[in-house]
């Protein structure tokens, strides 16, 4: 029986964004592993945002290469539980 790999949680960040901070403590409390890409050095990054993920502000926030959305929207999943779902890799089954 092969397990599902880890979810990859990857957050693209500036330096003086206080939902940055907000997602960061977050994921922090509820100790769930993710990569921070800092952004703040390149002049470029709402475009770079833009392309990746559709939207030009930060944070912005993908599992496993999907973008889910900002800060609001990781806390609306965290509360709704479709964070841990989507994490345990539940949510497409349901579906």
């Amino acid at each position: 029986m092969s397990q599902n790999p880890k979810p990859k949680v990857k957050l693209y960040t500036t330096v003086f964004c206080p939902y940055c901070k907000a997602a960061k403590r977050l994921l922090a409390e509820r100790e769930i592993p993710y990569e921070e890409i800092d952004l703040s050095g390149q002049a470029n990054f709402r475009q770079f945002l833009q392309d990746l993920t559709g939207q030009r502000t930060v944070p912005q926030i993908l599992i496993n290469d999907e973008p889910i959305g900002g800060y609001m929207d990781l806390l609306e999943m965290d509360q709704g539980g479709e964070l841990w779902e989507l994490l345990e890799g539940t949510a497409e089954e349901a579906v």
